[in-house]
């Protein structure tokens, strides 16, 4: 089993998560984060660290989220590794807890 990113993280990106992966498994696109089912160790350090709330573990992931499996496995090829953190976008807050953000997803 793997951790999977999903929806809530787009535009919001905070990178709290980051800091706590001791594997390096996150990838950066321009509004979201994913994590490489490959290089994630199922340690769940990242689920409490996501301001969010966007990250579950693969079973766990809400049924109108599934998509989101495949997604970070794909964008995990084209994006870089993330391992520091930065700071979110200054209108991270406002975009928090917004739903149906999937269109707005930049690769």
């Amino acid at each position: 089993m793997t951790y999977v990113v999903t929806e809530s993280c787009i535009k919001c990106k905070y990178t709290d998560c980051v800091d706590v992966c001791p594997v390096d498994c996150f990838h950066e696109g321009p509004n979201f984060l994913v994590i490489d089912p490959d290089e994630c160790i199922d340690c769940t350090l990242c689920v409490a660290e996501c301001p969010a709330e966007a990250i579950f573990a693969e079973d766990d992931v809400p049924e109108n989220q599934r998509q989101f499996i495949a997604l970070n496995a794909e964008l995990t090829r084209d994006w870089p590794v993330l391992t520091e953190r930065k700071g979110a976008p200054a209108d991270a807050d406002e975009w928090k807890g917004v739903k149906d953000k999937l269109h707005l997803l930049e690769r």
